[in-house]
């Protein structure tokens, strides 16, 4: 017991959500929050992709935080403990998810990461069966933070 405080860093998310950078969903364990052993890092409405994708990661007993992170360049550009507080870099298993190029991620999602992107244009369907079609889908997501959890144990 102790000085009831808040758990973990409050500051991550209430100040962040106004930069356009929040932690959407924290790594949890048994009902606690707890260090996460993959990030999944999304933008705009794949965020919620990657909200499922951590609960299917969960249920399997893999504890996952979610970033929300709309403006890759505005978080590159803050201070190093703050960018540390939102993707701690002992956590080596990172997947982004962008309906773009995954160019701009590689520093971010590091070698041990994957990234799930869209790198073809030009195609008019619909964006769910483009998402179905070119592998955005929550099952891709989990599928590759799977991927990259793995990687790190060999």
């Amino acid at each position: 017991g102790g000085g009831g405080g808040a758990a973990g860093d409050p500051s991550v998310s209430t100040h962040g959500a106004a930069k356009g950078v929040d932690v959407r969903a924290e790594a949890s364990a048994n009902g606690e929050t707890v260090d996460a052993q993959v990030i999944l890092i999304g933008t705009g409405s794949e965020v919620q992709l990657a909200v499922t994708a951590r609960e299917a990661l969960q249920a399997e007993g893999i504890p996952t935080r979610v970033v929300s992170m709309p403006c890759v360049e505005w978080f590159a550009k803050q201070d190093s403990a703050y960018r540390e507080a939102v993707l701690p870099s002992a956590v080596k298993a990172r997947v982004s998810v962008e309906a773009g190029l995954s160019l701009s991620w590689r520093e971010f999602v590091g070698d041990a990461g994957r990234s799930i992107s869209l790198e073809h244009y030009g195609a008019s369907a619909d964006y769910k069966r483009l998402f179905q079609e070119f592998g955005i889908t929550a099952e891709a997501v989990t599928a590759a933070a799977k991927d990259s959890l793995a990687g790190l144990t060999n």
